[in-house]
């Protein structure tokens, strides 16, 4: 081989590697969503074992096998491993009889256990078409793989494909959201001010958010209707038209705003947003707010009551065309203002009620 030769090889492979650790993958856990698309094919095929596999630097992983018993190892060494060369044809590696190829008669596999006879399988594709791993098949029997057959294979290697990929795109939603949430603390004398996120699933449409405006600050809590990487990238759109509008003092103004710019991307997207959005007078304590919707706040006043506050507008993008009212509360020494996603009431009962018991010592 000549140099030229061997620079493009590794060149290739340290791009393929590297389309392999951008999918942030290697060592999770099995998921149903994997494992569901190895039992359907071990069954249609009627093989004796099916495997999802990932070729890293010296090994082969395999993110879901079915046939292989829960206590087998999950990775074998690359160099013996028949994914590996799959990720070098030009198209899906097919074997009828591994102990008449030359390429494999020695393998380990195919003298020792499991003695592999028949192996099938198209390779699995990155975002770039770096040739990452295998949908692959095996059998202890030889076997002809007709030409129908591999095509439906391959149709279902997409699918892991397309599996693969929404998993990178999930991670990078995921820092799209963790983007959303405010960088650090600002300076409000005589106020505490806290707040989290935490999804449960990889992304979703929740968002909280505050920011200094004039004498105090902008408070808001916003839940896209959905999951996953749409409700997310909604959700940033709908923090940064919100937050443009910090330039209007009136609440009802900005939320008028954000409905007007936010109503075109909604319709298309057939997705709603629930919304919370208050603004403190640090002065007065005065705290106006709109709700679109939300329904999920609680004011606690300081001898321990609660007051459920109410929700006088739908959702941004549900429609309707009532006017937008401020409302407002005083945050006097000792109350709290506290502001849910619907999420939050699975830790209780699933009412904002059992929240009101337990409020959450934030203010």
């Amino acid at each position: 081989m000549t140099a030229v030769a061997r620079s493009v090889l590794e060149h290739s492979e340290v791009t393929r590697q590297r389309a392999l650790d951008d999918l942030h993958i290697l060592d999770t856990a099995p998921e149903e969503r994997f494992d569901r698309i190895t039992r359907l094919v071990k069954v249609f095929f009627h093989v004796q074992i099916a495997i999802i596999s990932l070729i890293d630097h010296d090994r082969q992983w395999n993110k879901s096998s079915a046939g292989i018993e829960p206590d087998q190892p999950t990775e074998y060494p690359r160099s013996n491993a028949f994914c590996d060369s799959t990720i070098n044809e030009s198209g899906a590696l097919i074997v009828p009889d591994a102990r008449l190829d030359p390429r494999f008669r020695d393998n380990i596999y195919v003298t020792g256990e499991p003695g592999i006879r028949f192996y099938a399988g198209p390779a699995l594709e990155g975002h770039g078409g770096e040739r990452i791993g295998a949908l692959c098949i095996f059998d202890t029997e030889p076997r002809e793989f007709t030409a129908l057959e591999q095509n439906l294979l391959r149709d279902l290697a997409f699918w892991v494909q397309k599996e693969l990929n929404a998993s990178q795109e999930l991670d990078q939603a995921a820092a799209v959201q963790r983007g959303l949430l405010p960088k650090k603390l600002f300076s409000l004398p005589g106020f505490d001010v806290a707040g989290a996120c935490s999804p449960a699933h990889a992304v979703g449409g929740d968002f909280c958010d505050w920011y200094p405006v004039g004498e105090g600050a902008a408070f808001t809590l916003a839940d896209v209707m959905g999951k996953g990487v749409g409700a997310t990238f909604i959700a940033a759109t709908v923090r940064a038209v919100l937050r443009a509008g910090s330039r209007l003092d009136v609440v009802a103004e900005v939320a008028q705003a954000a409905a007007t710019t936010l109503e075109p991307d909604l319709d298309e997207a057939g997705s709603f947003v629930t919304l919370f959005h208050a603004r403190l007078d640090m002065d007065t304590g005065v705290v106006r707010y709109v709700d679109a919707g939300h329904g999920l706040s609680l004011f606690v006043h300081a001898n321990g009551t609660t007051e459920r506050l109410t929700s006088l507008r739908l959702p941004l993008g549900a429609g309707g065309d009532s006017p937008w009212l401020e409302q407002t509360v005083v945050l006097v020494p000792g109350s709290t203002l506290v502001s849910v996603s619907d999420g939050v009431l699975d830790l209780f009962d699933g009412t904002l009620a059992s929240l009101a018991r337990s409020p959450p010592s934030i203010g």
